[in-house]
């Protein structure tokens, strides 16, 4: 229902129920749940949200991200039986964006219960479901990065690094101006994570 909410930050609150700011726009307040990251982040003025509506059967809330492709993670996150909102938001707390992808991609569930409330049994399956969903998802042809010379690719990184974004909602066009610029900088055995890291820097510009 709503992508974004642009406005000016008219409160920050912090208490035992989460983080929160108020975005008002147009004469309207809108209170967002938001990440300790973003919480400290934001500052006074003018701000923008990328905004996920959550709809329960007692009540409805929005959650705010400052970045897009934390947006897209956290509904991805939200689709993992087990894993509600909160859930969702102490792992963006915990992990980049990125680091959290390369944990999933590697299969390395230990890693995921350093954040709080994560045991080792919903850790797996954070893995398994996300990793299937983002491994698995087929695009109807590859995607050709034509701007660097194909013996500095590492092919199964980048073809894992191209399924993560295609999986998040990025276009193809978009997908592939950000991994050639990723390619440029990284070394011949970047792997998908340190692609998907640098790839992602470059679309949240």
């Amino acid at each position: 229902m709503y992508d974004y909410i642009k406005g000016l930050l008219a409160n920050k609150s912090n208490s035992l129920k989460g983080t929160f700011v108020t975005v008002e726009t147009s004469g309207i307040g809108y209170l967002l749940e938001v990440t300790s990251r973003d919480f400290n982040e934001v500052c006074d003025g003018d701000v923008k949200f990328y905004t996920v509506l959550l709809h329960r059967e007692d009540k409805m809330s929005l959650c705010g991200f400052l970045h897009k492709e934390e947006r897209d993670i956290f509904n991805i996150l939200l689709s993992v039986s087990g894993v509600g909102s909160k859930m969702a938001l102490t792992l963006l707390d915990e992990f980049e964006s990125s680091e959290l992808i390369g944990f999933v991609i590697e299969g390395n569930y230990k890693e995921l219960t350093r954040a709080k409330g994560v045991g080792p049994k919903l850790a797996q399956k954070i893995i398994l479901e996300l990793k299937d969903k983002l491994m698995n998802y087929q695009s109807k042809e590859p995607i050709k990065i034509t701007s660097i010379t194909p013996s500095k690719i590492d092919n199964r990184a980048v073809e894992d690094a191209q399924m993560v974004l295609v999986s998040l909602g990025y276009e193809r066009k978009e997908i592939q101006d950000a991994i050639s610029k990723s390619l440029a900088s990284l070394n011949d055995k970047a792997s998908a994570e340190e692609i998907l890291k640098e790839a992602l820097k470059v679309l949240s510009i």
